[in-house]
């Protein structure tokens, strides 16, 4: 009989988060794909589970992934983990779940910790609607296209450039409220919450420090603007011949609609 995948989300700071089926799942697979070997030791070793590493990693993923189908094709077990939170979320995992559906083969996908969602609580700010989105972009416009998002915005961003990010958005916006969520579930967590103005100029003069997830307020909505006629001189330039983005793009910049939102307009367009 074939084996299956089974994804373990692991802790994101607090080995203590870790959860029992998880544990469950390490010490029967046969097989654990980590990132970090060394890592995903420290984990085990804190439970006392014994198991068999290999390494999975965005530099090694199309072989592995590969490798790792027929070890369950010939019916071994293979545990999914990555160095924290889910794998596949802004981390490895994507190639070897995507083989193993193409394969026929069962995946499993266990919950547990998430920084994404922990920062989105922890931010005190709008939950029922919200996007993540990764790592924030890093051309300005993709950046500014990414704040006009009505929903809540949760990003994972490097400490050295959370002040410019801030000082992008307290361009549009300086109002916009934002939570800065810096090293959760660890020894020194902090969630600073404030507009993006004040907390651009906190930021600026002093960075901080570990693993960092934003969250943004959805962008206010525009009263009194009427983005039909964009969304109809958009129709006609792509009825032209223009391609849709691009486009999109120009007339954005003419009239202040969301480049997104006039896209969106577009295709649900019959």
């Amino acid at each position: 009989m074939s084996g299956h995948l089974i994804v373990c989300p692991t802790p994101i700071g607090n080995l203590e988060d870790v959860t029992l089926r998880v544990l469950a799942a390490l010490r029967e697979a046969d097989i654990v794909a980590c990132e970090d070997t060394r890592r995903t030791r420290i984990l085990l070793d804190r439970y006392g589970v014994s198991a068999t590493l290999v390494s999975y990693h965005e530099h090694n993923e199309s072989e592995r992934a590969s490798e790792l189908v027929e070890r369950m094709r010939a019916g071994a077990n293979v545990a999914l983990v990555s160095d924290a939170g889910m794998p596949l979320v802004s981390d490895p995992g994507y190639v070897l779940v995507q083989a193993s559906v193409a394969a026929g083969l069962a995946v499993e996908v266990l919950p547990g910790p998430s920084a994404a969602l922990a920062a989105l609580v922890a931010s005190a700010l709008p939950a029922d609607r919200w996007r993540f989105v990764g790592f924030l972009p890093r051309k300005a416009k993709e950046l500014a296209e990414t704040f006009a998002s009505a929903d809540t915005l949760v990003a994972f961003e490097s400490p050295r450039r959370v002040a410019a990010s801030l000082a992008s958005l307290a361009e549009l916006d300086p109002d916009r409220p934002v939570a800065v969520c810096r090293e959760l579930t660890k020894v020194h967590e902090e969630v600073v919450r404030g507009s993006a103005g004040e907390l651009a100029a906190q930021y600026s003069s002093s960075p901080p420090r570990g693993e960092v997830v934003l969250v943004v307020g959805g962008a206010p909505k525009r009263a009194g603007v009427d983005s039909g006629p964009a969304v109809e001189a958009l129709r006609r330039i792509v009825d032209a011949g223009a391609k849709p983005r691009p486009a999109a793009a120009a007339i954005s910049e003419l009239t202040g609609v969301p480049a997104n939102e006039l896209y969106r307009s577009l295709t649900r367009e019959p």
